[in-house]
């Protein structure tokens, strides 16, 4: 008979058992200037003003916030953090985390790039996962204009054709080097575009297991029901589902543009609709185990929970390769390594990229920081935590 679960992500020591008293102070530093809005609009602000001015300020990033939420400039600079986080039980998601120029020849360096990052992972039980995103190897404009059914020109059309095989030739890699590989969730406007190129990809690779995943942004209203719908028509297909479910990140963008266009908006109306959404869809991929392949991009303490009482339930150990938990390197060390202590699959997201070019993220990662209720004042009051009960053993 299987025993419940007993993890608790109160536990500070095992959570930041990889860091040491110094590291613990710089993530004190970092995570007191985001936990204040103000500070945070004003430090990303000056920022971007230095990297224009070209001002010499990519050391400092590279030992504050660069140094903490990415894993270095190149796949070859993140093999500490591989190495840091294999040696606590975490994977390591290798993720390129540059924005394309929009052109051709940026579309086929960072295809090129995400190979690079596959032909890593093969082999490497330390690397689970590689990612891309489709706006990386094609234009959002002409994925937008195909989703509203409106006329390609002779070029858009040629562009397209070549996203298209560009997102095939990562997935076709990643069969052959048997290697999963996710495809981010993006933009509702353009996102069916992208479910139609994954689900055309899992068909042909996912005959086996699930070697491409698709990503579920569960804050939208009709995703629980896209899922149950992929899932219905993978089993009259013949393949695996591989699915990653985040609640989603583009929420005030989505709700604007909705406004703007005068349509309804596709995200939920409150965040506990969200969370009754995402977990609902944690239930549907464990009680359809046989045909869906997991991973849960969660933050949420409570949603990680119930996952683990979900795989008791149904019989999945917590060493089985069909269930995995990601979080972000760098964010929810106290959700990650207490996960990855108690035998789960856990992998951590390790974006990298040149300083200069990542910098978006880091904005976008700031702000969702400071936009979570509460998510900086938990990573803060995590990190006091410990720095007590470590003062108090000295003494």
């Amino acid at each position: 008979m299987n025993t419940k679960p007993n993890i608790s992500f109160e536990n500070t020591e095992i959570a930041f058992s990889s860091r040491t008293d110094v590291e613990l102070r710089k993530m004190y530093l970092i995570f007191a200037v985001m936990d204040s809005n103000m500070a945070v609009k004003l430090g990303t602000s000056l920022a971007d003003v230095a990297f224009k001015l070209r001002l010499p300020v990519k050391g400092i990033m590279k030992k504050t916030m660069f140094g903490h939420f990415c894993g270095g400039e190149s796949i070859e600079d993140c093999k500490k953090s591989i190495k840091e986080l294999e040696r606590y039980g975490i994977g390591t998601i290798l993720d390129y985390s540059v924005e394309g120029k929009g052109t051709e020849k940026s579309y086929d360096f960072t295809r090129d790039e995400i190979l690079s990052t596959i032909e890593r992972s093969a082999g490497a039980k330390e690397i689970p996962f590689t990612v891309f995103k489709v706006t990386g190897l094609g234009s959002s404009k002409i994925m937008t204009k195909v989703q509203e059914g409106k006329q390609l020109s002779e070029r858009e059309a040629m562009a397209f054709e070549k996203t298209r095989a560009r997102v095939d030739s990562l997935c076709k890699a990643a069969h052959e080097h048997d290697v999963k590989i996710m495809i981010d969730g993006e933009e509702s406007w353009f996102q069916d575009v992208i479910d139609d190129m994954t689900y055309e990809a899992m068909e042909k690779y996912n005959r086996e297991k699930a070697i491409v995943y698709n990503t579920y942004q569960m804050y939208r209203k009709d995703m629980l029901g896209l899922l149950k719908q992929a899932y219905a028509e993978s089993e009259e297909k013949g393949y695996y589902i591989g699915a990653k479910l985040v609640r989603g990140a583009y929420m005030e963008k989505e709700r604007e543009r909705a406004e703007d266009n005068k349509y309804p908006s596709p995200i939920h109306e409150t965040k506990e609709d969200s969370d009754n959404a995402y977990n609902d869809a944690l239930k549907f991929c464990m009680e359809n185990k046989q045909g869906i392949y997991l991973v849960s991009g969660s933050h949420n303490e409570l949603s990680n929970i119930i996952l683990t009482e979900l795989m008791n339930l149904y019989g999945v150990k917590p060493s089985d390769d069909r269930v995995f938990f990601a979080q972000l390197y760098g964010m929810s060390d106290n959700i990650s390594y207490n996960l990855a202590f108690a035998g789960y699959n856990v992998a951590k997201y390790v974006p990298y990229g040149p300083v200069e070019k990542v910098m978006p993220y880091l904005y976008r990662r700031a702000a969702e920081n400071t936009s979570v209720s509460g998510q900086s004042s938990r990573e803060f009051e995590l990190i006091k935590k410990e720095m007590a009960r470590r003062a108090a053993i000295k003494k």
